[in-house]
C-alpha cells in the first residue's frame, strides 16, 4: 500500500515542518535584535568618541560654555534628527535613515561633550558602566519576559512628557532639590522604557520580517534603545557624578 496513504505518515509531517518554521523565525529574530543592538552599541560609542574629543580640543568650553547661535545649534540639532527620522520614516530610504543615525549620535556627542567639564573622568567612566549593566539587565528582562508590557507604555510616555515640562519649569526656578528629584524619576522611566522598548522592537519582527521595513525598524529600534541608555546615563550622572 502506498505510504502517502498512511495517516501517521501524514501527520508526522506537520510538527517536522512547524519545529523548521520555528526554527527559522527564532534565528531571525535573533538576527534582528543583534543588528539592533549592534547599532544602537556603536550608536553609543561615536557619541562617546566625539564627546571626547570635542571637549579635549578646548571647542566645547568655548563654545558650550558661552553664549552664541553655534550653541544652541549644537544643543538642539539630536531632536532636529530625532524629528526628522520618526516623521520622515516612510518617504526616507534606508540608506538616508542610516546616515541620520550616524548625523545625530555625531551631534549628540557634540552636545554631550558638556559633561566632561562639568564632571571628572572617574566618575564619568563610573555612571557608564553602571548604566551599561542596568541597560544589560532591564533589555534581557524586556526580552526574555512573558509578561505584555505594552501596558505599561502609555503611563510611561505620561510620565515622560511630565518629566519634560517640571525640566522645563526647573529651568527657571534653579531648585537643587527638584533637579535631584527630576533625575531619580528620570532613572526610572528609563529603566522601565528600557525593557518596554526591547519587548516592542522584539513583537515587530513578526510583522517587518522578510518585508522593504525590515531595515528601517533596526535603525528606528536602535534609536529608541539609544535614546533610553543616554538619558539613564546622563539622569544617573546626576546623582553618581563628582564635579570638576
Amino acid at each position: 500500500m502506498a505510504n502517502w496513504s498512511d495517516p501517521r505518515t501524514t501527520a508526522a509531517g506537520f510538527p517536522a515542518q512547524a519545529g523548521a518554521r520555528d526554527a527559522a523565525f527564532d534565528a531571525g529574530l535573533r538576527s534582528y535584535m543583534l543588528s539592533v543592538y549592534n547599532y544602537m552599541a556603536s550608536g553609543v560609542l561615536l557619541t562617546g568618541i566625539v564627546a571626547l574629543l570635542f571637549a579635549s580640543s578646548g571647542l566645547a568650553q568655548s563654545i558650550l560654555m558661552g553664549p552664541g547661535l553655534l550653541k544652541w545649534l549644537i544643543i538642539l540639532s539630536p531632536l532636529a534628527f530625532v524629528m526628522v527620522m520618526s516623521f520622515g520614516l516612510n518617504r526616507l530610504s534606508t540608506g538616508a535613515l542610516q546616515a541620520c543615525f550616524w548625523a545625530f549620535a555625531t551631534v549628540m556627542g557634540l552636545s554631550m561633550s558638556s559633561i566632561f567639564l562639568v564632571y571628572t573622568g572617574t566618575s564619568i567612566a563610573q555612571t557608564f558602566f553602571a548604566t551599561a549593566a542596568a541597560f544589560a539587565g532591564l533589555s534581557l528582562w524586556g526580552y526574555t519576559t512573558k509578561k505584555d508590557l505594552s501596558g505599561f507604555g502609555t503611563f510611561l510616555i505620561m510620565g515622560l512628557v511630565g518629566l519634560i515640562v517640571a525640566s522645563v519649569i526647573n529651568i527657571f526656578l534653579q531648585s537643587g532639590t527638584m533637579a535631584l528629584v527630576i533625575s531619580f524619576i528620570g532613572v526610572l522611566l528609563f529603566a522601565g522604557l528600557t525593557a518596554y522598548d526591547t519587548q516592542r522592537i522584539k513583537s515587530m519582527y513578526a510583522y517587518v520580517a522578510g518585508t522593504d521595513m525590515m531595515g528601517k525598524t533596526v535603525i528606528m529600534g536602535a534609536l529608541s534603545l539609544y535614546l533610553d541608555f543616554i538619558n539613564m546615563f546622563q539622569f544617573l550622572l546626576s546623582f553618581m557624578g563628582n564635579r570638576e
